[in-house]
């Protein structure tokens, strides 16, 4: 692939699963090294640094911590530094999702939501930012579509992720010129594991609006975060949907 990144070290939150894991491959293809965060998927994060290690070895290493423990997360990033001795990028990318109804959003609900897409990125890129200017570093955090246009039945994470792309476009003014931060906006990737949030009927009425007829998988967002993060290094303060068009028809 063009651009290796052999000497890069990129700090993933939330990479055991999902489009966190699918991040975590392209990137790793592409040569960088990785230290990937999870919470409480420790096997998943094992299994997953097991594979990447296998094609190239010691390239891989884990941290685990409670993101919603803010004093934690500076010894996140100090961890993550001492894996491979730098920091080049820091994608924001763990989020917990589910709707809250108004009514029934509780106290707990705003804690959660905000703390992962909002609080959380906002902490680790402060304690990233230095090691991240030493290199030239970026940021790139994963947003939401809805973050423009809300969700029904999901208020408070929309309104988590609309501050989580307020967060992007001013630590793209107050980290400049030494970090670059941008973001990538996903529409319909990765359905939630559960029919909580949309039941079959819903899922197959919004799958039928996307204008490239298909819903995007975990490589789709992975390749707009690697050239975000290195491919790029006039593009700051920018969050790039990558939804197939979903976000014109909202």
């Amino acid at each position: 692939m063009h651009n290796p990144l052999n000497d890069k070290v990129v700090l993933i939150t939330g990479a055991a699963r999902r489009v966190g894991a699918g991040i975590a491959r392209h990137l790793h293809a592409r040569g960088a090294r990785l230290v990937l965060h999870y919470r409480g998927s420790r096997a998943q994060a094992e299994a997953l640094a097991a594979e990447l290690n296998a094609q190239r070895p010691d390239t891989v290493a884990l941290a685990q911590a409670d993101l919603l423990d803010t004093a934690a997360l500076p010894a996140l990033v100090a961890d993550a530094v001492g894996c491979f001795g730098r920091l080049d990028g820091l994608v924001n990318n763990a989020s917990s999702f589910y709707p809250t109804d108004v009514g029934r959003i509780s106290e707990q609900d705003w804690f959660d939501l905000m703390g992962s897409n909002l609080k959380a990125p906002l902490f680790l890129a402060q304690a990233a930012a230095p090691y991240l200017a030493a290199n030239h570093g970026a940021i790139v955090g994963i947003v939401d579509i809805h973050a423009e246009r809300p969700m029904k039945r999901h208020l408070v994470y929309s309104l988590a992720k609309a501050g989580h792309a307020q967060l992007i476009r001013s630590l793209a003014l107050e980290l400049a010129p030494q970090v670059r931060v941008n973001g990538v906006s996903p529409g319909v990737n990765l359905w939630p594991e559960d029919e909580v949030s949309f039941d079959s009927a819903e899922r197959q009425a919004i799958e039928a609006t996307i204008p490239l007829q298909r819903t995007g998988v975990p490589d789709d967002i992975a390749r707009a975060v690697a050239f975000l993060l290195f491919d790029t290094d006039y593009v700051n303060g920018q969050i790039l949907a990558v939804d197939g068009g979903r976000s014109v028809v909202l």
